[in-house]
């Protein structure tokens, strides 16, 4: 991310977390051999007579955070119009959420049928020469019973009239009615890139709004954990520096309290000086190496992943089992990683090859949106995603990031346009209440006025900020 920080010292890894899908062992070397991979395996499934679409664009499957009770909407969309008029109803199919398990590795529990409401018994319909239907509603609602840490699944389906088939989608249901959220009135969500090398992620701890008495920073993301090429076994690997490593290993004292206060954790995957990287896998490969990223992702109880296409010595030619660096590379990791882990989140930095996912650089299996939940600009960038990341909403477009390091910071004005915009996400990179240039120097290159201006362009407040929630890096 272009920080003033050196990024050699990524290279110092230990390689952690298991490849079997049934435990995710940390002291295992996590490995993806690219050297002998059969891509003939591969297939991509052919066009689909009809989608479930969710409200928020997704096809197939969605994640839901509730708290006591909650609705989503979805609608059946065919590829073509219907040829007559089509009465049919929605209702809970278990044996989608069967067939999803076995063939993905994965254990997700059945969301109690008892605590799902299907209005109207779930019917919808779709007029003749019409390509979709009528809304049609899913109402969850909480239980004391309910494993506020467990993702569940509502898995649901449809079988069509005539020739028009069946279609099938899995709402993955979260409950958050016993934790708390970082949620502010405006729904922007702040995104702190923290510089692990040189900084405690627990400071941001210490930033909060006075009159909502919310934290500022609603998710963190760990700078930076790599992918990584092992010449001696030909294969790669996720590697972590020590201070990456440390603070993995000690997640209850560094991550815990972040997640206590409803803050998500993201590990962010950079390429480290080598071969490798995450545009130049192929799609077996890519499919393989997100199954590394789920075990992790559950290993240390984190809540997704960012990719950034940085620092990465490609090749040419194009050694075996690799792939010319490509943005249809790069989707290709993001959408097989979405599907390995689609109740957690897949970002990207709107940079080098994952900076654009459309058009002609799009993967035929989804819209960018469906794989893709959040896109965070370089620094101060502020041009529109909706033609490079199809599908993927403003509130999930990251507008004008800052740069703590450096100074470089969003104005007072910019910061507005977001809010008054529509957009969704803030991302501020390197913020540390420990460097100089926090409280001192000349105003315009000052940490804390660039915060104390984010709390009241975004959320109308007011920063408060806690010296004794003030971290230095401790290990």
């Amino acid at each position: 991310m272009k920080s003033i920080f050196n990024k050699t010292g990524l290279s110092s890894c230990m390689a952690i977390a298991a490849m079997c899908l049934t435990l995710f062992n940390a002291c295992k070397e996590e490995v993806v051999d690219v050297g002998q991979l059969d891509e003939s395996s591969y297939h991509i499934s052919s066009e689909s007579i009809g989608l479930l679409v969710g409200e928020d664009g997704k096809s197939n499957s969605s994640l839901l955070e509730f708290k006591e009770q909650k609705t989503y909407t979805l609608t059946v969309q065919l590829t073509k119009p219907a040829t007559q008029d089509i009465t049919n109803t929605l209702a809970i199919n278990e044996e989608v959420l069967i067939k999803y398990n076995e063939a993905n590795g994965t254990s997700y529990r059945l969301f109690p049928k008892e605590l799902v409401t299907l209005p109207n018994s779930g019917s919808f319909e779709i007029k003749s020469d019409s390509k979709v239907s009528s809304e049609i509603s899913v109402q969850v609602e909480t239980s004391a019973d309910l494993d506020g840490t467990e993702t569940y699944v509502v898995p649901l389906s449809s079988n069509l009239s005539g020739a028009q088939g069946s279609v099938n989608f899995l709402l993955f249901v979260r409950d958050n009615s016993k934790l708390p959220t970082p949620d502010k009135s405006t729904g922007i969500k702040i995104v702190s890139c923290i510089e692990v090398n040189d900084t405690n992620p627990l400071n941001n701890l210490s930033l909060t709004l006075q009159n909502s008495g919310k934290p500022l920073v609603d998710m963190v993301i760990l700078f930076s954990s790599n992918i990584n090429y092992n010449a001696q076994t030909g294969k790669v690997i996720v590697t972590h520096n020590p201070n990456i490593t440390h603070i993995l290993e000690n997640k209850e004292k560094y991550l815990k309290p972040l997640k206590d206060k409803g803050m998500k954790v993201i590990l962010s995957i950079l390429g480290n000086h080598d071969r490798s990287g995450v545009a130049n896998l192929g799609p077996a490969a890519a499919k393989q190496f997100a199954q590394e990223l789920k075990a992790t992702c559950e290993a240390y109880d984190l809540d997704g992943v960012f990719f950034d296409d940085e620092y990465s010595s490609y090749q040419t030619p194009v050694p075996p089992g690799f792939v010319t660096p490509s943005r249809q590379a790069a989707a290709r990791l993001c959408y097989e990683t979405k599907q390995a882990i689609p109740d957690k989140l897949v970002i990207v930095y709107v940079y080098s090859r994952t900076d654009n996912f459309g058009g002609t650089n799009a993967i035929p299996e989804a819209q960018a949106g469906e794989y893709v939940d959040y896109a965070l600009h370089d620094y101060l960038g502020s041009a529109e995603l909706d033609a490079r990341y199809p599908g993927l909403p403003k509130s999930r477009w990251g507008m004008r990031s800052g740069e703590y390091a450096q100074g470089r910071y969003p104005s007072a004005t910019q910061l507005r346009s977001i809010r008054t915009g529509g957009y969704g996400a803030h991302m501020i990179f390197a913020f540390d209440p420990n460097r100089s240039n926090w409280s001192t120097g000349t105003t315009s290159a000052r940490q804390l006025p660039a915060l104390q201006n984010i709390a009241v362009e975004l959320f109308q407040d007011v920063l408060v900020f806690d010296e004794t929630h003030k971290y230095a890096k401790d290990w």
